[in-house]
């Protein structure tokens, strides 16, 4: 079905075969599961390259695709497969340089053009495995987060709580993680992207903590801002304002919405409390195969949602040298809004 659609896409282009690298890709279509390989697509035939160490793992996953051997001699291959064919679809946002020079010299008789789009599309609304799959991996990050929240004390290095982090989620059944853990505290709480460091967590700080499960190809994303102590006034309306903000939003969230009439709901909210400037990225994005995939909730996203996209809603307040809150869910967005499928609280956790 899957490769069924990818052809209707090559024949709406007028392309006549797709050259695929990256590997979510590659397993979205083909259920390979190793780094080293192409698909080549036609309108008559799936093709597998890779090389040695792989034919027999590609053997048992790539149901329905040819198996080629490629060894040093990726130029020869591709200009005998696609001899006869005129417009080769690429992924222009994947490939390196080095081989989009072996492309262009084994396909110097074809025309080549950027497909990247292609696969991106279909991949945006999910299949019901895909999203029970996504399901059992948010189940493991919410459970992660419990357990993980109940042993965090004052001292503590950030980099050990990112430790424990992918501990739990890997005790739960996970592969790894989803991305490069944020686990930010105090005044580097401010740092939307504050990947873990040596700093040790001190009482009266906001801690924030931003994680994700890899389950069986599939990611998940969380966002919790809790505090180390009683919290003072002003992290007690930073923490309400971005609450406020992403209840609205994800009571708003239609289908047939734009990702920019999504992230308005929230940032007009943020914006009228006099933060606006302080909440700098998107209301969200995509989440699948890969961590960020598109649409996204922005101020430049068009697109329109529809129903069976996976989603997060994640504003956040971050003023430099103070400190910053962030809270996001994973949401599935339906026929008449949205299920939210995160189940941690979001209640302002008090860390004594």
């Amino acid at each position: 079905m899957r490769i069924a659609k990818v052809r209707q896409k090559l024949e709406e282009k007028g392309y006549d075969a797709l050259l695929i690298k990256s590997l979510p890709n590659i397993y979205y279509l083909s259920g390979f599961t190793s780094e080293d390989a192409w698909l080549l697509l036609t309108f008559h035939n799936n093709y597998l390259l890779t090389d040695f160490r792989y034919l027999e793992q590609a053997a048992g996953e790539a149901k329905g695709f040819e198996i080629v051997r490629v060894d040093n001699n990726l130029e020869e291959v591709l200009a005998k497969l696609t001899l006869n064919l005129k417009i080769i679809g690429i992924e222009e946002d994947v490939i390196t340089w080095a081989e989009y020079r072996k492309i262009i010299k084994a396909l110097e008789n074809q025309t080549l053009a950027d497909a990247s789009a292609i696969l991106k599309e279909l991949r945006q609304v999910k299949e019901p495995a895909e999203i029970e799959t996504i399901r059992q991996a948010v189940r493991i990050t919410d459970e992660a987060l419990a357990e993980v929240l109940g042993n965090i004390r004052v001292g503590h290095k950030e980099e050990e709580i990112a430790l424990n982090l992918e501990l739990a989620l890997r005790r739960r059944g996970a592969s790894g993680k989803s991305f490069e853990f944020i686990v930010a505290s105090g005044k580097r709480s401010s740092l939307p992207h504050g990947t873990a460091s040596g700093k040790r967590l001190e009482r009266g700080e906001l801690l924030t903590l931003d994680f994700g499960a890899k389950y069986q190809w599939y990611c998940s994303d969380l966002t919790r801002t809790v505090i180390l102590g009683k919290p003072e006034p002003k992290q007690q309306e930073i923490y309400n304002i971005v609450l406020e903000a992403q209840l609205a939003a994800l009571a708003a969230i239609k289908p047939g919405m734009s990702g920019q009439e999504v992230d308005a709901v929230a940032r007009e909210i943020i914006k009228n409390y006099g933060y606006g400037e302080y909440f700098g990225h998107g209301l969200g994005h995509s989440v699948g195969l890969e961590i960020h995939e598109s649409p996204r909730f922005s101020i430049t996203e068009k697109q329109i949602i529809e129903p069976g996209m996976i989603m997060t809603v994640e504003p956040g307040i971050y003023i430099p040298g103070w400190g910053g809150v962030r809270i996001e869910d994973m949401v599935l967005v339906t026929k008449n809004g949205v299920e939210v499928l995160t189940q941690a609280s979001k209640q302002f956790i008090i860390i004594d």
